[in-house]
């Protein structure tokens, strides 16, 4: 039976690069961000739910607006609630389906929000992507072309990243002086051995 593996960290962590590598590695990875703007777009339900609770501009020309969205809750804690009680339930109810569907030894559900959403319940193990908090502000600015303020609140909505390595049960650290691959490579053969037997892993965070 495929060994279920969350890979997660805070905003700017480094983890779709790790996915990439486990990815390389022949194993498949699920990619909770994506498939949930899928869901969004493609759910006839949700998109209902969405339009109701959000209004008509949720949807532009048949599309997510994001933008849109985006504003609504962003300093809106009971719409962001509300948000995420709608999309995570289907969105971890199709990565079950994905799971269920895959034969490699381990396979990879990638999601910022694993311990958040509760959906660490379905998984055998989770791992952790750490880095820096000023790498992880320079490297969102650089990507999603925001202000340094607009990441910090960003990550001010996540569970705090020390909490969350402790939570799970490897790190890999991913801060541009720690080689990310060798430690891919090291995990990636201590859970292709976990998935051939009934030992507990030996975690790298304790």
């Amino acid at each position: 039976m495929t060994l279920r593996v969350g890979l997660t960290g805070g905003i700017g962590s480094g983890k779709s690069t790790v996915a990439k590598v486990f990815e390389v590695l022949g194993i498949p990875v699920y990619y909770a961000d994506e498939e949930a703007k899928r869901i969004m777009n493609s759910d006839p339900q949700l998109r209902e739910e969405l339009i109701h609770h959000f209004g008509p501009a949720t949807f532009e020309q048949g599309m997510l607006n994001r933008k849109h969205l985006s504003q609504l809750v962003f300093n809106n804690p009971e719409k962001l609630e509300l948000l995420n009680s709608l999309v995570h339930p289907v969105t971890i109810q199709d990565g079950e389906r994905w799971l269920q569907q895959q034969t490699t030894p381990y396979a990879i559900k990638e999601a910022a929000l694993i311990f958040e959403s509760g959906s660490q319940s379905q998984l055998d193990y989770v791992i952790g992507v750490s880095a820096p908090d000023a790498l992880r502000i320079h490297r969102t600015i650089q990507r999603d072309h925001i202000t340094r303020e607009e990441v910090i609140a960003r990550m001010n909505k996540q569970i705090k990243q020390l909490i969350k390595m402790r939570l799970c049960d490897f790190v890999i650290v991913n801060d541009e002086q720690s080689a990310v691959i060798p430690q891919v490579m090291q995990l990636h053969l201590q859970l292709l051995s976990l998935a051939t037997s009934n030992q507990q892993p030996v975690t790298s965070n304790q």
